[in-house]
């Protein structure tokens, strides 16, 4: 077998993609099998942007993530007889030792805790749960504000030992809560706006810090694809320890996973990725303690959902909170705020009456 046989797609008008690390349109390339026998998953290529995002995901890399696919890779030799393959590098290099990992400054991450006020995501949920468990949310997961987009949200991947690995920035709506795409979509990285020469990102786990916090062994750890969605499913299910991958692969892979070693995981893919994320539950059968990919989502859902690749935060909103209730009692009658304010009334829960 050629030693060629994996390599980068030849460029053609539409060939390059959404670089799952920047998040910029039109300057990933991605890996395709010569032979035909492997499509490898849309975060298997190389971003143009080296110097500003360096992600670079071989197909070498995605062999030792995901063994079974390499276990079923078949070719023939010169007689026609089927024969097992060997996997060698796409390009022929020197052993080397693996680069340190970059880290950014923790000052930036306290600078951008603050002015929540003009963030659209921290208004959202304001709506959703009230400013306290709101702001208490931010706090415990060190979401921030950035200035781009009048406020963007900076979700920081803080790893178990306290280093900043990355920053992502994305713009939301404050009435829907939902990513802003048009005209573009609104996503970039810290290191990328801050223009810092040759960082090499190595994402971790969304919330990955808390983790630190040794009792969190005695509790499941709930991983999401969306930031977002992590931040929801813990104001509504605040027993599991709640992480975010930051995308359908984003942090998915061995090396980062490592960190759920002796943990009790449940993955809660979004309706569009359970069969992907079931055969990454696999690997993590080797590294956690156990491992298991729910399906209640698929369970529950139905097939306009399902074309919709809902997630667990979408179910978990579709009923109005009391804060969502007051919250559009306001927007009928304005004169509500008013009274709320001046006699400095606040919303109790009902259950806690009892």
């Amino acid at each position: 077998m050629s030693e060629y046989r994996f390599h980068l797609q030849k460029y053609s008008p539409g060939s390059k993609t959404v670089c799952p690390g920047c998040g910029r349109k039109a300057c990933f390339t991605r890996y395709v099998d010569e032979e035909g026998q492997v499509s490898f998953p849309g975060n298997v290529g190389k971003c143009d942007h080296i110097n500003s995002c360096g992600y670079h995901y071989t197909p070498r890399e995605y062999f030792h993530d995901n063994p079974a696919v390499k276990d079923t890779l078949t070719g023939q030799d010169g007689y026609g007889n089927v024969t097992s393959t060997v996997i060698k590098s796409v390009v022929k290099s020197s052993p080397k030792s693996q680069p340190q990992i970059p880290y950014l400054p923790y000052a930036w991450v306290e600078l951008s805790m603050q002015r929540f006020d003009i963030n659209p995501l921290y208004r959202y949920l304001t709506i959703v749960a009230g400013k306290e468990k709101t702001e208490r949310l931010f706090n415990l997961y060190k979401v921030g504000t950035s200035k781009m987009w009048h406020g963007a949200t900076v979700f920081w991947q803080i790893d178990v030992n306290g280093n900043v690995r990355a920053g992502k920035i994305m713009g939301y709506d404050a009435t829907t809560g939902h990513r802003i795409k048009q005209p573009f979509s609104q996503v970039s990285w810290v290191h990328s706006v801050r223009k810092i020469p040759g960082f090499h990102m190595r994402q971790c786990l969304f919330g990955e810090h808390l983790l630190a916090d040794t009792s969190s062994l005695a509790r499941t750890v709930g991983i999401v694809e969306s930031e977002k969605t992590a931040l929801i499913a813990a104001l509504f299910i605040p027993d599991l320890v709640w992480l975010a991958t930051g995308g359908m692969h984003g942090s998915f892979n061995s090396e980062a996973m490592q960190v759920l070693r002796g943990h009790d995981v449940v993955l809660f893919p979004d309706l569009k990725a359970t069969g992907e994320w079931r055969c990454k539950a696999k690997m993590l059968q080797s590294i956690c303690k156990s491992a298991t990919c729910s399906d209640l989502l698929e369970k529950m859902a139905t097939d306009e959902q399902r074309s919709r690749g809902l997630d667990i935060a979408d179910f978990l909103l579709m009923e109005d909170t009391p804060q969502m209730i007051l919250q559009k009692m306001i927007e009928l009658n304005p004169a509500l705020q008013t009274f709320i304010n001046t006699f400095e009334l606040e919303l109790v829960d009902a259950g806690k009456m009892e």
